[in-house]
């Protein structure tokens, strides 16, 4: 009976060392987990423009130049629309790369760039300005980075105004402080303007 008991000691223990081990390593040729979308990498957002630039074939290629919509995507010749929202330009360039090749191309070069990442704030704010678009933003972050309102704001009418589409849109300041719902978000390129209350 004590060989029995000692027998079932050590075959948990040896239970706990396999899973312990195997814990801290993959199994053999499981690709490992692919690193996360970090902040730190510039990928497109929707109204960022993208262009995009083609060469090493024999017939000469247009360049691209278009704001992503608010579907996300980019629109090409001979290819349609593309997903851009999302990738890094290493990512977009790869992806139209492979649409393009070999289907329509024998050989091609493409290039991918982002044009400068900002939006304009204007209007009955402290500090109106063109600001830098760094992460993703609302309306009234954009106010605040721009200095907040000024004594002379109507806070009832702001507006913001979506350059890839041309939509418009009124935002109550003091409401979207109080529910995040009514707080939109901002894209590259957008504007948000302020209008001056009238007494």
């Amino acid at each position: 009976m004590k060989l029995f008991v000692h027998g079932l000691f050590a075959c948990a223990w040896l239970f706990a060392g396999v899973i312990f081990t195997g814990c801290g390593s993959l199994p053999h040729g499981q690709p490992s987990p692919q690193p996360r979308k970090g902040a730190d990498v510039a990928r497109f957002r929707i109204g960022e423009t993208v262009f995009v630039t083609f060469s090493g074939s024999p017939i000469p290629i247009e360049p691209h130049e278009e704001p992503i919509k608010e579907d996300g995507t980019i629109t090409l010749a001979l290819i349609g629309p593309v997903n851009a929202v999302g990738k890094t330009a290493g990512e977009l360039q790869n992806e139209i790369y492979t649409n393009y090749v070999p289907k329509y191309y024998v050989r091609l070069t493409v290039t991918v760039k982002s044009g400068e990442r900002v939006y304009y704030v204007g209007g009955e704010v402290k500090g109106s300005s063109r600001q830098f678009y760094v992460s993703d933003t609302t309306v009234t972050k954009a106010i605040q980075a721009a200095g907040g309102l000024t004594d002379f704001a109507n806070h009832s009418k702001v507006w913001l105004t979506h350059t890839s589409t041309g939509q418009r849109i009124r935002v109550n300041y003091d409401e979207a402080l109080k529910n995040p719902a009514k707080d939109p978000p901002v894209y590259p390129d957008d504007q948000v303007n302020v209008e001056k209350r009238l007494w």
